[in-house]
């Protein structure tokens, strides 16, 4: 082989491995941006969306928290990897596993089709029985504990393998809506009934025209339901003037002895008419219903029970109190007026020997027209307004009232109100206030 030959193979050997160097050098290159832009991807991954300088597991922790939901996230078999501190007490999680057969059953169908699910779901609670039934009761306005949760469960996939739970108390807006349905339903009978048995009797009374003693009769039922309506109708204008008071503006130094004074006098003929004794109590002691005859030691035991407060709202809120302990007090009882001051607070409070409110109906009682038991309200002639009005009459004037009551055995509602500061009291306290304005 010439020497020619030789170097002309040597040339294409060289050649082919430059082209292999090229090859190799550029797919190394390729390997090597590929390899750069996984690492940035992995970064990217790793960043917070809320910005490149933010922390992501403390940032993600306070966003759940924060949320309006309680969260719950799971793997499809229900193994829970983490809990919101807000899903505690709905009590859906036990030893790392969802509990709830229903909640379990929307995780299913949320895993089977990839898709969002959402559903309402109700949870029977075991409260126990209900606490409230010891001291002053349930406070106007206080909820009774549900023994039914209503949640809006949401549940979506937002990784392989891994769905979060969104979970929401419905529980509120649907005891809401249950109110508002009763109050729609309540107010129509109670203006539907009288109405309508006024225009039924007068019919009676026209085909009864030539018996003097069937008009007799049927003019006193519709005279009966005509004095009905219009105390209704009275009784919705006491509790627009309630709601629209000027509570504290209007009020005044008064003696809340003497507004329990002018309840009981109000409500005096009806108690005698059912046999029922009214008693009035002062700090504890027995004071004369009649001021008139009280004795220097009643005055004493009177001492320090002065209020701050509009007179005709707070004589409204005890009579329909007292009124109220009357109508459902069997005969030959006794109605309890106490008035007294404990800690700064004076307390009117008006106790019965009567049939007793329900334990479910304990927080219902102050809404307007709601009524424990309609027959016996209606028997009463009752217009399911008087706790509602005397509820705005004492809120609008600083108070609270709250009610304990057990079946069979009576009620107390109890009116609490600051106590009015001493004129000598008001006088020092405006003076020190002037002196430091001036210094």
């Amino acid at each position: 082989m010439s020497i020619w030959r030789i170097m002309v193979i040597i040339a294409l050997i060289a050649l082919v491995l430059a082209w292999a160097v090229v090859i190799a050098y550029g797919k190394g290159r390729a390997a090597g941006r590929l390899a750069e832009r996984e690492s940035i991807d992995a970064d990217e991954d790793a960043k917070s969306l809320f910005g490149d300088d933010i922390p992501v597991r403390p940032t993600e922790r306070r966003l759940i928290e924060v949320l309006p939901e309680a969260v719950i996230v799971t793997d499809r078999n229900g193994l829970v990897h983490y809990a919101s501190p807000g899903s505690v007490p709905f009590g859906l999680v036990s030893g790392k596993r969802i509990n709830s057969r229903e909640v379990e059953d929307i995780l299913t169908q949320a895993a089977s089709d990839g898709g969002v699910r959402e559903r309402e779901v109700q949870l029977p609670l075991d409260r126990g029985p209900f606490p409230s039934l010891t001291g002053k009761g349930i406070e106007a306005g206080q909820l009774r504990p549900s023994n039914t949760l209503y949640l809006r469960v949401r549940i979506g996939d937002i990784s392989d393998d891994l769905y979060v739970i969104f979970i929401s108390d419905m529980s509120e807006q649907r005891r809401f809506e249950a109110v508002r349905r009763d109050f729609v339903t309540n107010v129509s009978h109670e203006l539907k009934t009288p109405a309508g048995a006024i225009s039924l009797l007068a019919e009676t009374v026209t085909d009864a025209a030539d018996d003097p003693d069937a008009v007799r009769y049927f003019s006193g039922r519709i005279s009966k339901e005509s004095a009905r309506l219009t105390e209704l109708v009275h009784h919705l204008i006491d509790l627009q003037r309630a709601q629209n008071s000027q509570g504290m503006d209007n009020a005044k130094r008064i003696s809340a002895l003497a507004v329990a004074r002018a309840a009981i006098a109000d409500n005096q003929v009806q108690a005698e008419a059912r046999h029922v004794d009214i008693r009035l109590n002062a700090n504890g002691k027995p004071v004369p219903v009649d001021s008139s005859d009280e004795t220097a030691e009643d005055k004493e035991h009177a001492q320090n029970l002065t209020i701050l407060a509009d007179a005709d709202a707070m004589q409204t809120a005890v009579k329909n109190l007292v009124e109220n302990a009357i109508h459902y007090s069997p005969e030959h009882t006794t109605v309890a007026v106490d008035v007294g001051q404990r800690d700064g607070n004076v307390t009117i409070r008006v106790v019965d020997q009567g049939i007793g409110i329900p334990e479910e109906s304990l927080d219902r009682i102050f809404e307007r027209f709601y009524r424990v038991d309609p027959a016996r309200s209606r028997q009463t002639g009752g217009s399911g307004l008087g706790l509602a009005i005397t509820k705005h009459c004492v809120q609008e004037n600083g108070g609270k009232i709250s009610v304990w009551s057990r079946q069979g055995e009576g009620s107390t509602f109890t009116i609490e109100l600051p106590a009015a500061e001493s004129p000598k009291e008001s006088s020092a306290g405006a003076s020190k206030r002037h002196d430091t304005a001036t210094a």
